[in-house]
């Protein structure tokens, strides 16, 4: 079957259209256009590669559906039966390669934290480290395009889980979110940061933009987030991936801020690394000792999924960290197509 494109948000630049990459993904795009419900089977799920383009398209485009959605498909469908079915199919296909990838990972916070608490002594396998180092422009253009889809939706799905939380937890998550969404001040949320970045890179920064291009490795980084956002029963996972986040965000921040500088990205692009150097530097100690350290003291049956979480965050990052370097070290580029120029 072939399908036809389902376009995302309208913007200055026009909606983007997209693709399906295999069956799953095809009937999904189907199903969005059309307004009926997807034809699957559980077998083609299961046959599915759990980190493939095909599931991981679907369900971002699945996802999606509770953010800001696509033209001309209706708002009602964020919670459409029909919908939902092969979405769960998709996420236990999902969920199950991470537990079975991680089924040595450590099981208490103390160990899933401490490694990350301390710089390699050895850091020259890390993308961060190489751009900070050898990075070209084309290079940090490639990097940004690719994590608009994560950047643009910073702290949106992290704030989901403040209901569920109490006491200490609950006030430092709020707290640590104010300051992700700017303040109160529009201007500075981590989101608009990372669109004035995009602009002074001469790229689109339409939300959304640059899904055709997204390969598997980084939609997969996203769908993470949602995946634990949209299920309470995993609450204590999206509060580690929050915290590794926070925890890791500084240095890696500091080397990206310095490679905006060397090349000559502009003061935007630099800007956005430069701030969550110092904003991530307090939020990591907020985090710790307060939203998770307040959970676990009101409930500590979650702390094995805390550490899930965390070990989780990193499992995808890594496998896009090798994705991007194995595509420079080829000649090519990282994205599925050129990003183009000028925001095209």
């Amino acid at each position: 079957m072939t399908a036809r494109s389902v376009d995302m948000p309208a913007t200055t630049s026009g909606p983007r259209r997209v693709d399906g990459r295999g069956e799953l993904s095809d009937r999904v795009v189907e199903a969005l256009r059309t307004g009926a419900a997807p034809v699957h089977t559980r077998r083609a799920v299961r046959e599915t590669d759990p980190w493939g383009e095909d599931l991981h398209l679907a369900l971002y485009l699945l996802y999606e559906l509770h953010y800001r959605g696509f033209e001309a498909v209706a708002d009602e469908r964020e919670w459409d039966p029909e919908l939902l079915r092969p979405r769960q199919a998709m996420e236990e296909r999902f969920l199950q390669a991470l537990r079975c990838e991680l089924a040595d990972a450590p099981r208490t916070v103390e160990e899933a934290f401490a490694p990350l608490l301390v710089e390699p002594v050895e850091l020259s396998d890390s993308l961060s480290h190489h751009l900070e180092k050898d990075g070209e422009l084309w290079q940090l253009r490639e990097y940004a395009a690719l994590r608009s889809l994560y950047h643009l939706q910073e702290a949106d799905p992290h704030a989901c889980v403040i209901p569920l939380l109490t006491g200490r937890a609950k006030a430092a998550m709020v707290a640590i979110e104010y300051d992700e969404f700017g303040a109160g001040r529009p201007e500075n949320m981590h989101a608009q940061l990372f669109a004035d970045l995009m602009v002074g890179l001469g790229l689109d920064p339409a939300y959304g933009h640059y899904l055709p291009q997204a390969p598997a490795p980084l939609l997969a980084t996203v769908n993470l987030m949602s995946l634990f956002e949209l299920h309470r029963a995993l609450r204590g996972a999206l509060d580690g991936h929050f915290a590794c986040v926070e925890v890791t965000s500084s240095p890696g921040s500091r080397r990206l801020a310095e490679a905006m500088r060397r090349c000559g990205a502009g003061p935007a692009a630099e800007h956005f690394y430069a701030e969550h150097v110092e904003a991530d530097a307090v939020h990591e100690q907020v985090v710790r000792h307060e939203v998770i350290g307040g959970l676990l003291a009101d409930e500590p049956e979650p702390e094995a999924d805390i550490a899930f979480g965390c070990a989780a965050t990193v499992l995808p990052e890594d496998r896009l960290g090798d994705h991007i370097s194995a595509a420079w070290a080829a000649g090519g580029g990282a994205p599925l197509a050129p990003l183009g120029t000028g925001g095209s």
